[in-house]
């Protein structure tokens, strides 16, 4: 199974648990490296996340993957707050986030590059609208990798 195949199947599993305890489920990381599986929960709440409630779904959270036994093999999971550099994971973040700064790495590169630096000027279809300098880039939502928020102080 792929890596958003895995996604798409922990989703499924630990959506229903964050929601089931007031929380919205922000994104899910899974990095499988060797031996080394780390699965990152991000969770949010309109009045901030605390580390009880990072405590609280992960508990649950562990509760049901150790029924489902969705990963084989040992993972390290981790609960957390997306944080000021938030993750983004889908169109509708993109779409919330216009006018931002965000740092985007692309799975495969694009007119020779894969890492961009810009301001997210909005969606367009399934691309996501990012102004590089005087540049405006449609990049295809499936083909980033990772996009993070700059926080500005």
């Amino acid at each position: 199974m792929n890596v958003s195949g895995k996604v798409s199947e922990l989703e499924s599993l630990l959506v229903p648990i964050v929601e089931a305890l007031g929380y919205n489920c922000w994104g899910i990381e899974y990095l499988s490296q060797g031996r080394h599986t780390l699965l990152r929960v991000y969770i949010d709440h309109p009045d901030g996340i605390s580390v009880e409630a990072c405590a609280a779904v992960s508990r649950q959270a562990s509760a049901v993957l150790d029924v489902e036994d969705p990963i084989s093999g040992d993972y390290t999971l981790e609960v957390s707050s997306p944080g000021m550099d938030r993750p983004l994971f889908r169109l509708e973040q993109y779409a919330d986030h216009v006018g931002e700064q965000a740092k985007i790495r692309l799975r495969v590169p694009y007119e020779g590059r894969r890492n961009f630096q810009g301001v997210i000027r909005g969606i367009e279809g399934d691309d996501v609208i990012l102004q590089v300098e005087d540049h405006e880039y449609l990049l295809p939502i499936d083909s980033i990798d990772k996009c993070n928020i700059i926080p500005r102080f």
